[in-house]
């Protein structure tokens, strides 16, 4: 097989998974009018198999998709210019499929297709070098993304730092657990006293009131009992606590620094954590801020951050964490980020300190994303439940 044709599917893995395993020198795409006029297209496409280090031509053939007879013509056009060639039939609309199954009553050449739910190809006719073929690809999260035809854009932390800061996770997250009616009063704090510096290098030493304000004319005591539990976990040094004078420390680095003045971060930690100690993932990204359009030139390009990102084989999983309460805006953000760079094949995770109630395990189901709560959390079963997040 020389040229490998490909029904062009709004599922991206669809347009690339055959080209990965079989590697033709030639991959023609049918594609819808529309798709054919936009040269990103292509761009993007070129930019893909680039990146995975694949060199491969390719040709995009426009064709009316939901026109059987045309799309048939269309076929048979391609077919007579390309003698040693292949069909995929993992994709398409239903017409194009139709009219790939007349073109194979016409003539003999070798169809193919893929089945997600036994992760293997199947010879539909004269393609036995598909047959019970498995699939040993694998794809990091960068490559879920460009498939998609997006990019990664630096996120708010540095992954290449994270293994160093293992030892202290749990630690953290237990004081979390600890403290966690009063934690958004507490980075509050953190925020109000360790304001940034415009002008200079971002100080690690502190020095504030006892009292600072808060949230609509709030008053914000010093958390003084968390305070000391972060010096003792290592996170402050050289604290010192004085209702008349004031509170003074040091952040043991600018990291800790970050960590300690967003809320969200302690659980994130945690969750990166376990999807690392569970051995199951290929890649996982903490702090996931995805280009919908791969351009970092345009300044209002869509853009959305994931909390943490990993794949399994050619499924990437898209988890959100939550401190409070999920709300459905977030579970459809998260849906459309699932559909958009992963298709049938990815799955969808939010990871919440709360418990999930009946509304939102409702919701989730409707959208196909699983929940793990408090409970799971606090029952240290979150390990469990990301095994049992790729067994399924």
């Amino acid at each position: 097989m020389q040229t490998l044709i490909e029904l062009y599917d709004e599922r991206p893995l669809e347009n690339v998974l055959g080209v990965e395993v079989f590697r033709p020198a030639r991959v023609v795409y049918l594609c819808p009018e529309k798709l054919t006029k936009h040269k990103e297209l292509r761009e993007r496409m070129q930019a893909y198999f680039a990146h995975r280090g694949i060199e491969v031509e390719l040709e995009f053939v426009r064709a009316r998709v939901f026109d059987a007879m045309a799309t048939l013509q269309t076929l048979r056009g391609i077919v007579a210019g390309c003698p040693d060639c292949a069909l995929d039939i993992t994709g398409g609309t239903d017409a194009v499929l139709y009219a790939a199954g007349m073109l194979g009553a016409e003539l003999p050449i070798p169809a193919f297709t893929y089945s997600i739910r036994q992760s293997c190809f199947y010879d539909i006719r004269n393609a036995a070098f598909a047959s019970g073929l498995p699939c040993r690809v694998h794809f990091s999260v960068e490559d879920c993304i460009l498939m998609a035809g997006g990019s990664l854009r630096t996120g708010r932390v540095d992954n290449g730092i994270l293994e160093g800061y293992f030892p202290d996770v749990e630690p953290f997250f237990r004081l979390y657990l600890r403290h966690r009616r009063q934690w958004v009063r507490i980075v509050t704090y953190f925020q109000r006293l360790s304001q940034a510096n415009p002008e200079g290098p971002i100080p690690l030493q502190v020095r504030g009131d006892y009292v600072v304000k808060g949230e609509r004319g709030s008053r914000i005591e010093a958390p003084e009992e968390a305070l000391r539990d972060l010096e003792t976990i290592g996170f402050l040094k050289d604290l010192q606590i004085d209702r008349e004078k004031g509170v003074s420390f040091a952040f043991r680095d600018h990291q800790i620094r970050f960590w300690l003045r967003d809320v969200g971060s302690v659980l994130e930690l945690y969750v990166y954590k376990a999807f690392v100690d569970a051995g199951l993932f290929d890649d996982i990204r903490l702090s996931v801020q995805v280009d919908w359009e791969a351009n970092e030139q345009q300044k209002r390009a869509v853009t959305n951050e994931l909390d943490v990102m990993a794949t399994r084989g050619i499924s990437p999983i898209f988890v959100s964490c939550k401190i409070g309460e999920a709300r459905t805006e977030a579970l459809n953000e998260l849906a459309i980020l699932r559909d958009r760079f992963g298709g049938k094949v990815a799955k969808a995770v939010v990871i919440t300190a709360e418990r999930g109630g009946a509304p939102l395990r409702n919701r989730a189901t409707e959208l196909g994303i699983q929940i793990i709560d408090r409970e799971d959390l606090l029952a240290g079963k979150l390990g469990k439940r990301l095994r049992r997040l790729v067994d399924k």
